[in-house]
């Protein structure tokens, strides 16, 4: 089965990077999910980083990690900063299988959530 790894951009406020590794938790515990393990990592500003993150999924013994920008718009960090970061990991890991989904921004569902949550 895959990994997943949760990237978000990090903040200097703890409870915000906190708010990621609760969802990653809470990935974690859903029924029937289908990754081997779910991990977080930080753009910039918390800790892991994306490489960090890779690494510590790949020495848990990951081979294919999916790795799952949740921002909401495709911007310089989504166009080009991650898949950079996942690019230099890959070359330096080809062992270890890694795709990049789109962001949550630009999922589907989103607007059902979106109301969802608003009612």
């Amino acid at each position: 089965m895959p990994s997943l790894l949760i990237i978000a951009h990090g903040s200097r406020r703890a409870a915000s990077n906190d708010e990621v590794r609760a969802l990653a938790d809470a990935v974690r515990a859903q029924p029937d999910q289908a990754y081997d393990h779910v991990e977080t990592a930080f753009l910039e500003l918390a800790e892991p980083s994306i490489p960090a993150g890779l690494a510590a999924l790949a020495s848990k013994g990951a081979t294919d990690i999916v790795a799952f920008p949740y921002f909401l718009a495709a911007g310089t960090h989504v166009a080009q900063d991650i898949p950079e970061a996942i690019a230099e990991f890959s070359a330096a890991h080809p062992a270890v299988k890694v795709r990049m989904t789109p962001h949550l921004g630009a999922s589907a569902t989103l607007p059902a959530a979106i109301l969802g949550v608003a009612a």
